[in-house]
């Protein structure tokens, strides 16, 4: 474990202690770069020391009590020191770990057959977890390929040098020991001593017991014959007098799968046999002592002989029908892949390459993980030319885990489930790559390896594969660019966004689709009217405090002073201020929307602070833009992360384009709704062209009535 510089502890022990201890985790989970808390208080969080530690990248406070702690690519290793502090497994109401909440959001998302989604989380689970080291051996593979492929090293060969045995060792551990890494997440999936799963696998897979797969070992009670119709070998042992067919589990998946789940249901029963002082000894003891010949003498026979007979099956269909195969693979794969049930197949392509020497399957697979790919890449492109930044993002860093880690979930999940007119063009892609593969007499590979761009010389015929997923890669990508993952309305829909959004930024004051108009006369009227006003300011400064709450009529303040014009914005509404810094939003908090205040409402009124245009009106009406008549841009966002409410509870009463004056009613908001919804309702206004003012001062504390001011801008 990693300590603290500060002499304070452990990473793990000071973020425990920073989100308010033990006791106030209700579960923990993680995700690629953060640690997520749901937390039973979230105001006994302490922001200060956590931003503070060395290895955490920053706080992210959500909606009912959820917590975020970003630790970036070496979260996985802090989520696991913290589950494994023994403060966290001694208190009662231990946290959920992060398999027991994602059990239980599936939970609540079954199928109608409950046998079904289990056997699927089983295979699923078993897997999963083995991801990182297959694709890291699977890379291994494919830079082994390409020197192969540049003559530095002869890959195939027999009498390869001892440097080049032990580069085969690196990939070859994770495939060959694959059967007890499977055997482990099996058994932890099904809620017993996952050691005892692997030991039980482990003991086919020793050297004692693979020795007498060698005819020539000498060993007494082993007898060999050879297949002469086939060539291959096998070996009958003589155990206790009974026959064992022997055979070389090495990357076997079937034998494991079965095995675990025979052996879950003699764990259980054990433990309702023995007293649980003495599970520790007697459970694994006869556990292992059962199992482990019934997997040598039965289960592991099946296992293998039905992980062959499924392979021989596809492989019949692929030497009688490569066309048909070749396109129904990559069919198949968009639609198994979201609901989790592609790892079947991914576990027969393991077993054909143990079984076969190769596997048939990856190469038209391949064609499925490209077109996809390269409806990311039109997403990429259309985003690019509809200055769509957040798009952009999301398909850039989706589009690098696709071309060089072969992982397609942040495409699918990120963006192609989330517009429906993606999939059909991908899916002619797909079609298009599938048809390659077949026409051209398919493409194999000796190695499990994630279709990725650096893995590309692990297949063979390498041009036949390089042709078929250029083509699906190419067929998606310009399919989805020329007619778009939009449709039109969505499109112009969008399109108006951004130009609400960027006008509102540039302080344009035409704005999209007129959302500001001012002749020429009219500006010069309101700047008659900022003298009027600054003349006035001293005899009518804070005229509208006592006004009760009600609405306050009239320009905001103008002042001509050396430094500038000084104007005054009012609350919005009556409340409680608060900074910006505790409001509860990262965002507001680091200034990225500008200086301003938040207040914690004590009615649903939301009036305008200033007089002004609305620039943008946000269809959900949680959050208004006004610009002033000299260009100070104010954003109004109520609540935080309101926006999920879609609506619901607001009730706006201006429209984008609108004149207004302060104290004029922008919206009403239902306040109990939006804290059933379980988020904060404190209302933030902020400055967002702060950067390019002369000065943006918060100068309101405590309890305030609308209409009073709140914040003073200098231009």
């Amino acid at each position: 474990m990693s300590t603290h510089p500060s002499g304070t502890g452990t990473i793990a022990e000071d973020i425990v202690r920073g989100v308010g201890g033990p006791e106030n985790i209700e579960s923990l989970t993680h995700c690629a770069t953060r640690l997520r808390f749901q937390l039973r208080d979230g105001q006994q969080v302490d922001r200060g020391s956590l931003d503070g530690l060395p290895g955490v990248m920053g706080t992210v406070p959500q909606s009912g009590d959820r917590f975020q702690v970003v630790i970036g690519g070496a979260v996985a290793g802090v989520y696991s020191e913290i589950m494994n502090l023994p403060v966290m497994s001694s208190t009662s109401g231990r946290p959920r770990s992060d398999a027991e909440v994602k059990a239980a959001i599936r939970a609540k998302s079954r199928g109608r057959f409950a046998w079904l989604d289990s056997f699927f989380e089983y295979l699923s689970d078993s897997f999963r977890p083995l991801m990182g080291v297959l694709l890291g051996a699977s890379l291994i593979i494919a830079i082994a390929s390409v020197l192969d492929a540049l003559g530095v090293v002869d890959f195939r060969a027999e009498d390869k040098s001892a440097t080049w045995v032990f580069v085969d060792a690196m990939w070859r551990s994770v495939l060959y020991f694959l059967p007890v890494m499977v055997a482990y997440n099996a058994a932890k999936k099904l809620a017993i001593d996952p050691w005892v799963g692997a030991a039980v696998m482990a003991a086919v897979m020793t050297p004692n017991f693979t020795g007498m797969l060698n005819a020539d070992s000498g060993i007494p009670g082993v007898t060999c014959t050879t297949n002469a119709t086939l060539g291959t070998q096998q070996c009958v042992a003589s155990v206790f007098g009974l026959p064992m067919q022997l055979n070389d589990y090495g990357g076997q998946v079937f034998v494991p799968l079965i095995m675990v789940a025979l052996l879950a249901l003699l764990y259980k029963g054990l433990q309702k046999v023995f007293p649980q002082n003495v599970q520790l000894v007697f459970v694994p003891f006869f556990a292992m002592l059962i199992m482990i010949p019934v997997t040598a003498f039965v289960l592991g026979p099946i296992g293998i002989w039905a992980g062959n007979g499924l392979g021989i099956g596809l492989s019949w269909l692929n030497s009688h029908a490569p066309i048909v195969f070749a396109i129904l693979i990559p069919l198949l794969y968009p639609f198994l892949v979201p609901l989790g049930l592609h790892w079947p197949l991914n576990a027969l392509m393991l077993q054909n390459i143990n079984a076969l020497g190769y596997d048939f399957i990856q190469g038209p697979m391949g064609t499925w993980n490209f077109a996809c790919f390269g409806a990311t890449a039109g997403v990429l492109l259309l985003s690019l030319r509809h200055r769509e930044t957040e798009m952009r993002q999301t398909a850039t860093g989706a589009l690098l885990a696709g071309l060089f880690g072969g992982i397609s979930e942040p495409s699918l999940y990120g963006i192609h489930l989330r517009f429906k007119r993606i999939y059909p063009r991908m899916l002619v892609g797909c079609l298009a790559g599938g048809l390659i593969v077949g026409l051209l007499g398919g493409v194999d590979t000796s190695a499990f390896a994630f279709t990725s761009l650096l893995t590309i010389p692990v297949f063979d015929p390498m041009g036949v594969y390089v042709i078929a997923i250029a083509a699906a890669f190419v067929i998606s990508m310009v399919l989805v660019y020329f007619s778009d993952y939009m449709n039109p309305a969505e499109r112009a829909e969008a399109n108006a966004r951004r130009d609400e959004l960027e006008a509102f930024h540039r302080g344009d004051a035409t704005g999209a689709e007129g959302a500001v108009e001012a002749s020429a006369e009219e500006r010069a009227q309101e700047r008659a009217e900022q003298k009027v006003g600054a003349a006035a300011a001293p005899m009518g400064a804070g005229a509208g405090a006592g006004a009760g709450g009600g609405a306050v009529t009239g320009a905001a303040t103008a002042t001509a002073t050396a430094g500038g014009a000084l104007r005054e914005f009012a609350a919005p509404v009556g409340g409680r201020v608060v900074g910006l810094d505790e409001a509860g939003d990262p965002v507001f908090a680091s200034r990225a929307l500008g200086e301003g205040v938040g207040i914690e409402p004590v009615d649903g009124r939301i009036l305008a602070p200033v007089d002004g245009t609305v620039a943008s009106v946000a269809q959900t009406g949680h959050a208004i833009g006004l610009l002033t008549s000299d260009g100070v841009e104010v954003l109004i966002h109520v609540g935080i992360d309101t926006v999920q409410m879609q609506g619901e509870g607001f009730d706006v009463a201006v429209s984008q384009g609108q004149k207004v004056a302060r104290g004029d009613l922008l919206v009403t908001v239902d306040l109990d709704a939006v804290r059933a919804a379980g988020h904060p309702t404190v209302t933030l206004m902020t400055i967002t062209n702060t950067a390019s003012l002369a000065g943006v001062e918060p100068v309101a504390d405590g309890e305030v009535a609308v209409g009073d001011t709140v914040v003073r801008v200098r231009r």
